[in-house]
Parts: structure tokens; C-alpha cells; sequence
């Protein structure tokens, strides 16, 4: 099957979960004797026309400049040149299916046009929320939903640095409910709706996506053939591994760990400190404890070598995350995990088996649970015992498989 997967942006220029999740999709499809092709703006590529083989996938990446946030916004309403050069791909290629993985800086337009079965993946929440989180930019807190628009458009404007421009909110307003208007049309056209965790699908629902279009797949992992041996060490290793951002929490961690004896544990961040420098900048003044140590990105390869070290990942985050693969991949290494109980996270762990969870944003709870380790040496390898195995990345594209086939088999509208 010739698969033709657009996102808003792609390895090596963007890096982040869905560009990660295309690749590996892409490579295991190929694998399997398929065609995958993948279409996404770049910054510059003269030649995009003339795709780049990469581990055997066609990618075209069309040529759009440098785009601040505010011109991606606009992208969706406008952009003839993505629409364009979308066709000019399409009747190139002619793909069996197409798998959407995000829209985000790509017109509309360019859905609309799209002539082979379509299935959208729900990587976030960014068909409901032009901030894809659902978390609001003037207050950081979870949004429950547009309220006639105003919200939204009050979060647009607190997200351009305008928050007291208070009086063009009810102007933007309908912006907003024409941008809803249309991606209701974009995922009314696909086949199926794939969301990650039954959380993302409930929300999705709850705000009325078409509840008989999705399907919850979680996602899966590549586990090594072979895991590496756990190293030994003296004390707790506790770890946190993802995005240095407000949102996932990481103060939250650094206060607790403040509080803990400066003997005996230590915190290890793994996360990319130029995404968001004034945050890590926070973290680092707020670090007291002479046992967390900042370690920058953690390249994917060396993930594994990582958790072998560790004796416990932390995952504090404060947003309605829509899946976890870093919980995933902890625990495939039989790593036992802390989590906030909010979101998609809270499908991930078995409380109290192979992991705990404590309340989103509770400093208190989660020192309480860090202390409990620590007085209890013995409690990791209960925990470790307990894990069971997760969700493979060959179960995860065996599902993504059956849907292709359900949508390519459908009758055209």
C-alpha cells in the first residue's frame, strides 16, 4: 500500500513526538513492504519536487521560509503554494490512503483536496484548541472548551503578547468559530480518527468529533531484543525525561527533590534547555539540591543506557497529555514511575503495582511518595517485579494496519 503521511513539520529541521512517531511509522512500513511518502513545509529546499530517499521513504518537503508563530496560524486559512504543491504530490504519487499525523501551518485547503481515504491521527488536542493543549495562555490553566469563541481568541491574543488588548476579543471571536467551522470539515471527511488513549478520545467526544469515527490505539515501542543489564549504584536515581516546558511540571520536581536529604538521591534531567531558555533558566536559580544535574537532550539512542541507570522516572506534568511514551519505555525497562494523575497518563499505570500516581501540581504528594522510597530501599524492586509488558511498536502498526485496510475498502463519499 502507497501511504501518504502530511504533517505540519519534520526530522531533522523539527524534532519533537510526531515527527519521531512518522519516522518510526514510516521506516516499519517500509519494513513490512510498503510505500510510505511524507509531505511537509521546511524552511528552504529548492528542490523539493525531487523527493529525498530517507531509509526508504519519499520525503517532500516544500519550501515555505521561516515562520513565526503567528504566520503558521495564518497558514491555515491561507497558503495556495502548500495547496498547490499538495496536488502536484498527490497526482505524482497517488497514494492508496492518506494518513494526516497534523495540520498545524497547513491550509485547510490542502485537506479538502485530498482524494484518496483519509485517516487523522489525534496526536493532541489541536482540532479543538489552537493552542493544541488545552491550556489557556493567560492564567496556564485547563480549559473545559470555547465559550462562544471568546476564550479563544482572549488566549490567541495573551499568546502574541497583547493580554490587555481586552477589547478586540469579542473581533476575534468569530475568527475562531470559522477556524472550528472548517477543521470540522477537514476530520468530518476521514474515515477514521485515531486517538492514542481513551482520555483523547473522551475529550474529543465530549466536544462533539463524531464519536462513531475514532478508534483508541495506543501507541507502542520499539523494546530492544536484548535490555541492558541494570547498573549498579549507591542510592536512589531518580529521573525526569522529556520537555522542558511549564507545562510538564519539571518545578514541581525540583521542589520536592529540594526538600529531600542532600545524601543518598539525586535528579537527573534529561530534556532540551534551548527550547525554552527562560524556564531553564528558572530551574537551574531553583535547584538547591547538589544532587540534580542537568544533562541537556537525551538522544534517542542512548535512551536505553539512560533508563539502565535509573531507579525511578518522574512524570509531573500539569496538562491533559494524550499518551506517554517515556512512561512506556520506563517501564518496558522495568523502571518503576511517579506520575500526576490528569490526562492520558492516568491509563498508563497500574496504582501502586508498577508505579504511583499523586495529585497534578501537589509538591507535597510527591515529596511524600519520594520519602516513602527512600525509607524503603526494598520498594523499587517490588514495583520492578510487578511491570508488565507494554505495547509494542509491531501490535501498534498491526491496528494502524486494520484501519488502513477498513478505509481503503470503504465506499467513496
Amino acid at each position: 500500500m502507497r501511504i501518504l503521511h502530511i504533517l505540519h513539520q519534520y526530522l531533522p529541521e523539527k524534532v519533537g513526538g510526531v515527527e519521531l512517531y512518522t519516522r518510526t511509522l514510516a521506516r516499519y512500513q517500509v519494513e513490512q513492504g510498503d510505500e510510505p511518502v511524507i509531505f511537509t513545509p521546511a524552511a528552504h529546499n529548492p528542490h523539493w519536487s525531487q523527493p529525498q530517499l530517507e531509509d526508504g521513504v519519499r520525503v517532500y518537503r516544500v519550501p515555505v521560509g521561516e515562520r513565526a508563530a503567528t504566520a503558521v496560524f495564518r497558514s491555515n486559512f491561507h497558503h495556495p503554494t502548500l495547496v498547490d504543491a499538495y496536488k502536484q504530490v498527490q497526482q505524482r504519487e497517488r497514494p492508496h490512503l492518506v494518513h494526516l499525523q497534523h495540520l498545524m501551518g497547513l491550509p485547510w485547503q490542502l485537506a479538502q483536496a485530498i482524494t484518496a481515504p483519509l485517516v487523522i491521527t489525534l496526536h493532541d488536542y489541536w482540532y479543538l484548541c489552537a493552542n493544541a493543549q488545552l491550556i489557556t495562555n493567560y492564567d496556564n490553566t485547563i480549559c473545559q472548551g470555547p465559550k462562544a469563541w471568546l476564550n479563544c481568541a482572549r488566549c490567541a491574543l495573551a499568546r502574541a503578547g497583547r493580554p490587555q488588548t481586552l477589547p478586540l476579543i469579542p473581533a476575534l471571536a468569530p475568527l475562531f468559530g470559522y477556524r472550528h467551522w472548517q477543521l470540522r470539515r477537514v476530520w468530518q471527511q476521514a474515515h477514521t480518527l485515531i486517538a492514542p488513549s481513551q482520555f483523547t478520545a473522551n475529550v474529543h467526544r465530549q466536544m462533539g468529533m463524531a464519536a462513531d469515527k475514532i478508534e483508541v490505539i495506543p501507541h507502542g515501542i520499539q523494546v530492544p531484543t536484548t535490555l541492558l543489564a541494570r547498573q549498579p549504584h549507591e542510592g536512589l536515581h531518580i529521573a525526569y525525561i522529556g520537555g522542558l516546558s511549564w507545562q510538564k511540571g519539571v518545578h514541581l520536581l525540583i521542589a520536592a527533590m529540594n526538600q529531600l536529604p542532600h545524601t543518598g538521591v539525586r535528579l537527573s534531567i534529561f530534556g532540551d534547555t534551548a527550547v525554552f531558555p527562560d524556564y531553564v533558566a528558572q530551574l537551574r536559580q531553583q535547584a538547591a539540591h547538589p544532587g540534580i544535574v542537568f544533562h541537556g537532550r537525551l538522544p534517542h539512542e542512548q535512551l536505553w543506557h539512560a533508563l539502565a541507570d535509573i531507579d525511578l522516572l518522574v512524570h509531573p506534568t500539569l496538562w491533559y497529555e494524550t499518551s506517554s511514551l517515556i512512561i512506556q519505555e520506563a517501564l518496558a525497562a522495568k523502571v518503576p514511575v511517579l506520575a500526576s494523575r490528569i490526562g492520558a497518563i492516568q491509563e498508563r499505570l497500574c496504582d501502586g503495582v508498577d508505579g504511583f500516581y499523586f495529585p497534578p501540581g501537589d509538591e507535597q504528594a510527591l515529596l511524600a511518595l519520594l520519602r516513602r522510597f527512600i525509607n524503603n530501599p526494598t520498594l523499587v524492586e517490588q514495583l520492578r517485579s510487578n511491570i508488565q509488558p507494554v505495547t509494542t511498536l509491531a501490535q501498534h502498526v498491526d491496528m494502524v494496519t486494520a484501519v488502513y485496510n477498513k478505509a481503503a475498502q470503504s465506499p467513496s463519499d
